[in-house]
């Protein structure tokens, strides 16, 4: 009977073997179903519950969700003024510090991968990737005590006359900046390493000066991965609200959203598509710029 058991087992092993066998597409579907699913049931699922949610309404007396189709929640975002800076200041700030990161980033990681030799290189990487090692949650409360009222900041500039930014949205640029750096520093490192060094001799050999080399040779060949850069960045700075809240008294996107959830659930799902329609336009645009065209 055991011996029966096995065999049945084989054939129908070499049944679903042959079943495959020649069939490319019908492998690769298999393998990709099972992941695939996941993300359509539960991340693309999930946002069209929260776009269904925010044509909601909460009753104001009762408190309850009126679960009626009403773009009352988009008119209040559109029409009060609050909310319309907050969205700005967020998106203001968001495109400040991808700036500010794209600005730091580049030369470090041109060093890196065109100057630097074998050992500083992997010595600067390390370097980079040593910050993503600690906790998020630390590195914000590190900052949080540096620019505080009595903090090191303020210590060192006092005796000049100098006062640090206080709890204001200067302080979540200066962070955001330096949380989000390592993610502009890693894919631009690794757009400039794939740029044959012989393209950049070759433009000093036809007498190009290093500017014209940067802005003609290495800069068109490197900018889809500073976009990979400022996406990751953008996307993070956007939906970001505890170092917001723990930096800073200002509000932000993802602030009002947290607050917003108890009380008024349909409210924060059409407040939380903001950033997605952000990211949609900024990734439209990156693609009508030819970005993504090499990567």
């Amino acid at each position: 009977m055991a011996t029966d058991a096995v065999a049945v087992k084989r054939s129908a092993g070499k049944k679903l073997a042959g079943f495959f066998h020649g069939r490319p597409r019908l492998q690769v579907g298999s393998l990709l179903a099972a992941p695939m699913a996941w993300l359509v049931v539960l991340y693309l699922g999930s946002l069209v519950v929260l776009l269904i949610t925010a044509f909601w309404t909460v009753d104001p007396l009762s408190g309850t969700v009126i679960k009626e189709l009403s773009w009352e929640n988009f008119e209040e975002l559109v029409n009060v003024p609050v909310y319309r800076e907050i969205i700005w200041r967020t998106v203001r700030t968001a495109i400040l510090v991808t700036l500010t990161d794209a600005i730091i980033a580049f030369p470090i990681a041109f060093f890196m991968a065109k100057v630097a030799g074998r050992n500083t290189k992997a010595l600067l990487v390390v370097a980079v990737l040593m910050p993503l090692w600690a906790s998020y949650l630390v590195k914000i409360i590190a900052w949080r005590a540096i620019l505080a009222e009595h903090g090191v900041l303020n210590w060192a500039l006092s005796p000049i006359g100098l006062h640090g930014p206080g709890q204001g949205v200067t302080s979540v640029w200066l962070v955001m900046s330096y949380l989000w750096l390592p993610y502009m520093i890693l894919p631009i490192y690794a757009g400039l390493e794939r740029i044959p060094n012989s393209l950049i001799s070759a433009s000093e050999d036809l007498g190009a000066a290093p500017f014209t080399t940067f802005r003609r040779v290495i800069l068109p060949l490197a900018f889809p991965a500073v976009v990979v850069g400022l996406i990751f960045i953008f996307l993070l700075m956007l939906g970001d609200f505890i170092t917001v809240r723990l930096i800073s008294k200002s509000q932000f996107i993802g602030t009002v959203i947290a607050s917003s959830i108890t009380n008024d659930l349909p409210f924060a799902a059409a407040l939380a598509l903001v950033p997605i329609v952000v990211m949609i336009a900024y990734l439209a645009v990156a693609r009508k710029l030819g970005a993504f065209e090499h990567v």
